[in-house]
């Protein structure tokens, strides 16, 4: 069993329930894209069929961790979880406990419905930018934007003061940083539990339709997004540097995309192509790459399942350039 002592750069992720199909196209993407060493997922639930060879791994130091050799230089530790979190409020404790246990130089945490779309090295430079976050779709949200004047009110007496820093509301779904930044992460977390009364417990999210309390939700709320909001609450706690990628990175402007994120439902392991289309929709980037690594070197689907889906899809590309909403 390999010994994950000396590792550089570290990749995370959690999941559970279908979104191992994510996880499994996140890891073949990261493959091609030259990533080698350790992913750490988190997940709750069962592991998927294509995790069978995984085997126990004592050297984690981590309960019931198993671990797959995806190829050659790359494994994937699967590490389950206790806790009562929802997931995506679970990303800065599960970072902070990676780099508790592991040895590493920079650390990468990616949702499981993003795909790699850039060279490794990019990444590597990138984080020697500072802090790498990327642009949300709901960005920007300028100095006295309602949100963020909630934020300051609501985080008024406590020890977390918050200075603006930049109009620019980042996305949850990517944060990488090198570890000398690791104290960022401990404000993350801090504001998080301090927003825990505000949404009812940590434990929920508006994601997959769950409901926040009336006075969270919104638009104007401070925390309708959770663990996103306490992530921006913690970029204007922060005096660190920060690099920030525009919309363009995650796919929701024109531009060089380098982490497509499917936002909302149905997920690209989900979709339903042609009614999509004939409701006039554009086909996202996220969704075209999704079956572009289902295949190697880890197998989800069939080939037949795969071939039949990269044609469906190359016939909605082509019936969408003439089939658009108004």
């Amino acid at each position: 069993m390999k010994d994950t002592s000396s590792t550089t750069s570290i990749v995370c992720t959690l999941f559970e329930g279908d979104y191992h199909c994510g996880v499994a196209v996140l890891i073949n993407s990261l493959y091609k894209q030259g990533f080698r060493g350790n992913i750490y997922a988190g997940y709750r639930g069962n592991l998927p069929y294509w995790t069978k060879d995984a085997i126990e791994n004592n050297l984690l130091q981590w309960n019931g961790a198993v671990t797959l050799n995806v190829n050659g230089n790359l494994y994937i530790h699967f590490l389950p979880l206790d806790t009562n979190y929802h997931l995506t409020n679970y990303k800065p404790d599960f970072m902070l406990k990676l780099l508790n246990k592991y040895s590493c130089d920079a650390i990468c945490y990616f949702d499981p419905d993003i795909i790699v779309n850039a060279p490794w090295s990019f990444f590597e430079e990138w984080l020697n930018c500072g802090i790498a976050v990327c642009e949300d779709v709901n960005s920007p949200l300028e100095k006295f934007h309602p949100r963020r004047v909630a934020w300051r009110n609501y985080y008024l007496n406590s020890q977390i003061e918050l200075t603006f820093k930049s109009s620019i509301y980042v996305n949850g779904g990517f944060v990488g940083l090198l570890t000398k930044y690791a104290k960022f992460l401990e404000t993350w977390k801090t504001a998080q539990d301090l927003m825990a009364p505000a949404v009812n417990g940590l434990n929920r999210s508006k994601l997959q339709g769950e409901s926040l309390p009336l006075n969270a939700s919104g638009p104007f709320a401070p925390f309708s997004a959770t663990d996103q909001d306490a992530l921006n609450v913690a970029v204007e706690a922060s005096f660190f540097d920060f690099s920030f990628m525009r919309k363009e990175a995650m796919g929701f402007a024109s531009g060089l995309c380098i982490v497509p994120h499917a936002l909302g439902v149905p997920k690209p392991w989900n979709f339903k192509l042609f009614s999509y289309i004939i409701k006039g929709n554009p086909l996202r980037l996220v969704d075209k790459l999704f079956w572009e690594f289902t295949e190697e070197p880890v197998r989800i689907y069939s080939s037949s399942k795969v071939v039949k889906m990269k044609f469906i899809i190359n016939v909605c590309t082509f019936l969408s350039r003439f089939y658009k909403k108004a």
